[in-house]
């Protein structure tokens, strides 16, 4: 995403990555990520999406972490 922004790229770029790596976002949360991404760009960092077994697990603990609120740079993007 960094690169993308980087090269100038706009939020259909952005769309199309989310896209591509098959985030679980339906349309209007795609756009909604984009226009964060782009107004606020991240920065370097790792997200880790698996359609594993243990993706649930490790999903609920990042949600917790964004609950809690004492985390520094995992944030409730929900809210």
């Amino acid at each position: 995403m960094r690169e993308i922004i980087r090269r100038h790229g706009n939020k259909d770029d952005i769309i199309a990555f989310l896209e591509e790596r098959n985030l679980p976002l339906d349309e209007i949360g795609r756009e909604i990520l984009a226009d964060r991404i782009i107004s606020h760009p991240p920065e370097q960092g790792f997200l880790t999406i698996s359609n594993a077994l243990q993706w649930r697990l490790q999903y609920r603990r990042i949600i917790d972490l964004a609950n809690l609120s004492t985390t520094e740079g995992v944030e409730n993007l929900l809210i």
